[in-house]
């Protein structure tokens, strides 16, 4: 059956996540629900990554195979048609080989998350930001981020219901930017644990606003509680940018 990488953009604000899940609608199920209507057979999409509910995607991929080659031109264009008016897009797809795998195969994730620091709350990016009326230092976000590149047990940013063997990762990169109003945190690595990034966020705010220090965050992370860490930033300001496989260049 041929299979078909896909490259997908999504506002996750409708949705239970990316998860096909019984309490509500998913990408994953409006995915599937769309390939139906293509091929008439039920097919199984498999993503690079989970998001939960309200978390939104740039760059997500997943693959599906279908039951005949209808062009990789075809699947996009029957695919966004079955979609519509849904806030989900079909940004390109791509035939691959049987052993390309859209989340095994990755060798590397990155997301990004959005604050909105601004005293007047957003009208145009209402669910798409995490919205912070008290004024962020962004630079010293950013120097207390570097805490957490490396390899580290990361179980004080981990999730309760985190379902990872393990809570050691290896950060490759993370950045605090500050763009007028907009401050943004960027992140690279194989793979992230449940929350880690909201959680990150809502501990580095905290040294936004002056109330912790990077040794504060060194301490919390040290600690490996996740009681010692700051809160977990809400889910519309964080999203999944991109994956990248062996055969692509960093």
């Amino acid at each position: 059956m041929p299979r078909y990488r896909l490259t997908v953009e999504y506002d996750g604000g409708p949705y239970v996540g990316w998860q096909r899940q019984s309490n509500g609608p998913s990408i994953q199920q409006s995915l599937e629900e769309a390939a139906f209507k293509l091929c008439g057979q039920e097919t199984r999409v498999q993503g690079s990554g989970r998001t939960d509910s309200g978390v939104h995607a740039l760059g997500q991929v997943a693959h599906l195979d279908l039951p005949k080659d209808y062009g990789a031109d075809t699947v996009l264009k029957a695919l966004n048609a079955h979609l519509r008016p849904q806030p989900i897009s079909i940004r390109a797809v791509q035939g691959v080989s049987d052993d390309f795998h859209a989340r095994f195969s990755a060798i590397e994730r990155s997301y990004i998350y959005r604050i909105l620091n601004h005293p007047a709350h957003p009208a145009l990016e209402e669910g798409r930001v995490w919205w912070v009326p008290k004024p962020l230092d962004a630079e010293a976000m950013h120097d207390a981020a570097q805490v957490f590149v490396g390899q580290h047990d990361f179980t004080s940013f981990r999730a309760a219901e985190c379902q990872s063997d393990s809570p050691v990762k290896s950060i490759t990169e993370i950045t605090v930017t500050r763009s007028g109003d907009e401050i943004r945190l960027f992140a690279r690595a194989r793979s992230f644990l449940h929350h880690q990034i909201r959680n990150f966020v809502g501990t580095l705010a905290m040294v936004g606003d002056g109330r912790w220090t990077a040794e504060d965050v060194k301490q919390a992370l040290d600690a490996r509680n996740r009681a010692a860490a700051g809160p977990t930033a809400p889910p519309q300001g964080l999203y999944f940018l991109a994956a990248r496989y062996p055969e692509e260049t960093p």
